[in-house]
């Protein structure tokens, strides 16, 4: 099982702000970017370099740039966009594909609704959804992806369950996952316990 689980100080105190229920939209959609900023240094750690020669104030120099395949940044609907602009932040060349799931509420089974991606050829896509809940809903994803033609694929998410976890590395075991905190178990709801709520709603303002 591929889980990386990131613990850098200014990620955990952040995350600490999300979690208390007094935490209003406009600073958790904020922690929630400068998290996924954050973040997004430890996913992209493995990026292949190349040298390139470049000319500084000074004189001729070698520099190192980022080389082989390009990136797709795929938000989950709807509360994976409130991770999109910190990714955006840090590789701003990205492309960007979108999909769209919702968890039935009485099967805790997901069910697609839109997948619109770029050209998937030769690209690292990183799927990015705040919660890791049941799992269902990234290992279906992660499936749309894959019958696309994805052959490279990270998920990305900021609170996990470890029966998410367990979905997840069970279904698609070449997928590695990068969370800042894996938390205890779910209820009897489907939620993370102790989680954070309904990250969605608590990114849009929304009950």
């Amino acid at each position: 099982m591929a889980l990386h689980i990131i613990s850098h100080p200014l990620i955990q105190h952040k995350l600490t702000l999300m979690r208390r229920k007094e935490t209003g939209s406009g600073d958790f959609r904020r922690l929630l970017e400068e998290i996924t900023l954050l973040m997004g240094y430890e996913v992209t750690r493995d990026l292949p370099l190349e040298p390139v020669p470049i000319e500084t104030p000074i004189g001729p120099a070698e520099g190192q740039r980022i080389a082989g395949r390009k990136i797709v940044i795929v938000p989950v609907l709807r509360a994976g966009l409130g991770m999109l602009d910190g990714m955006l932040k840090l590789i701003p060349s990205a492309r960007v594909g979108v999909i769209g799931l919702f968890r039935d509420p009485k099967t805790l089974e997901p069910v697609e609704y839109y997948c619109k991606l770029p050209d998937t050829a030769d690209r690292d896509f990183i799927v990015v959804d705040p919660m890791l809940a049941t799992g269902g809903s990234s290992a279906a994803a992660i499936t749309m992806l894959k019958k696309r033609g994805v052959q490279h694929i990270k998920l990305m998410c900021l609170v996990s369950a470890p029966e998410g976890v367990e979905c997840v590395s069970r279904a698609h075991p070449d997928v590695e996952i990068y969370t800042a905190a894996l938390d205890d178990h779910l209820n009897e709801h489907g939620y993370i316990v102790p989680g954070l709520g309904d990250a969605g709603d608590r990114i849009f303002g929304t009950k």
